[in-house]
C-alpha cells in the first residue's frame, strides 16, 4: 500500500466515523432548541435575496439552508450525513418551502466552479477535519462577486471551551485534522481564504441559551443529543474514572458560563463569529 492510499484510506474512515457521529444522538432537536436563531441570523448578514442561487455547506438539518429558502432563494442544502435530511424535510414542509437536500463531503464538494451566487456555512464546515480543503471548496464554487457568509463558534466562547475540555478525554486526531473552533477565529479564517475574497465583515455575538436550568442538565442533555460529546463518552467505555472525570469538567465548564440575572432562569453565553465576505473577482 503506498502513501497515499494510505492516507486516502485513513481520510475515507475518518469520514465515516464523523457521519456516524453527527447521525447519533439527535442533533436536528438540538440545533432547533438551541441554535435555531442563529441560521436566520446569518441569512441575513449574507443578504439573501429572492432568485438567489444558494449552497449551504455542512447543512445539518437546514438551520440556514431553511430561512434561505423563505427568502425566496432556490437552495441546495449539502450535507455529510445525510440522516439528518429527514427532520430537514419536516421542517421545510412545516414552512412552506422547498430545497434539494444533497449528500456531499464539504471538502469535496460535487458542484461546478462558480456555481452559487451565496455559499453559507451555519456551525457546519468547521467540523471538517481539514480547514483549508474546506474553505478552497467555498471558494470554488462561489461566483466571482458571490457572497460567503460563514457563523461558527469561537475558541474563547462556550462550545471552543468544551471542545478543549474534552481533547484530553477523546482519541487522538488523525494527522493533519485541525480543532473545530479555529474556524471561529477571524485571523485562522482569513488565512484560509487569502486575496480570494474581499469585503471581509467580521464579528463576534453571543447566543443567550435559556434551555438549562443548571449545569446538570446540560450536561444531560449533551451527553443523549449531541454528536462529538456521545463519541468521546463512547470512547471511553466503560472506563468509569475517566467518564465521571469528563462529567465533572464539563459540569464545571458549564456552571463557568452560566448565569442567573435577577428573577431570570439560568442562562448560558454562547460566543460565535460571524463573518461575510464577497469571492474577488479575476
Amino acid at each position: 500500500m503506498t502513501d497515499k492510499t494510505a492516507v486516502d484510506e485513513a481520510d475515507r474512515e475518518l469520514k465515516q466515523k464523523h457521519r456516524a457521529m453527527w447521525a447519533s444522538g439527535d442533533y436536528p432537536a438540538l440545533a432547533s432548541e438551541l441554535v435555531n436563531d442563529l441560521g436566520a441570523i446569518l441569512v441575513e448578514a449574507a443578504g439573501i435575496r429572492p432568485k438567489q442561487r444558494v449552497l449551504d455547506v455542512a447543512a445539518g438539518a437546514g438551520n440556514a439552508a431553511i430561512p434561505a429558502a423563505m427568502m425566496g432563494a432556490t437552495v441546495i442544502a449539502s450535507d455529510l450525513t445525510p440522516e439528518l435530511f429527514e427532520a430537514g424535510r419536516h421542517q421545510a414542509a412545516d414552512r412552506g418551502v422547498e430545497l434539494e437536500w444533497v449528500e456531499a463531503d464539504a471538502e469535496a464538494l460535487p458542484f461546478p466552479d462558480n456555481e452559487f451566487d451565496v455559499v453559507t456555512s451555519c456551525l457546519g464546515v468547521m467540523f471538517a477535519p481539514h480547514h483549508q480543503a474546506g474553505a478552497d471548496e467555498i471558494v470554488r464554487v462561489c461566483k466571482p462577486g458571490g457572497t460567503i457568509g460563514l457563523l461558527h463558534w469561537t475558541p474563547e466562547g462556550f462550545i471552543g471551551k468544551m471542545f478543549a475540555a474534552m481533547k484530553p478525554f477523546a482519541p487522538p486526531p488523525q494527522p493533519g485534522a485541525q480543532p473545530p473552533p479555529l474556524w471561529g477565529s477571524e485571523d485562522h479564517v482569513r488565512e484560509l481564504f487569502g486575496d480570494r475574497i474581499t469585503d471581509i465583515h467580521a464579528e463576534k455575538r453571543t447566543l443567550t441559551v435559556h434551555s438549562f436550568h443548571q449545569p446538570g442538565d446540560f450536561l444531560r442533555y449533551f451527553k443523549s443529543h449531541y454528536g462529538p460529546t456521545i463519541a468521546v463518552y463512547k470512547f471511553l467505555g466503560e472506563d468509569q474514572e475517566k467518564s465521571q472525570a469528563l462529567d465533572a469538567a464539563l459540569t464545571e465548564l458549564a456552571d463557568s458560563f452560566g448565569d442567573a440575572h435577577g428573577d431570570a432562569a439560568w442562562q448560558m453565553e454562547w460566543e460565535y463569529l460571524l463573518l461575510t465576505a464577497k469571492k474577488a473577482r479575476a
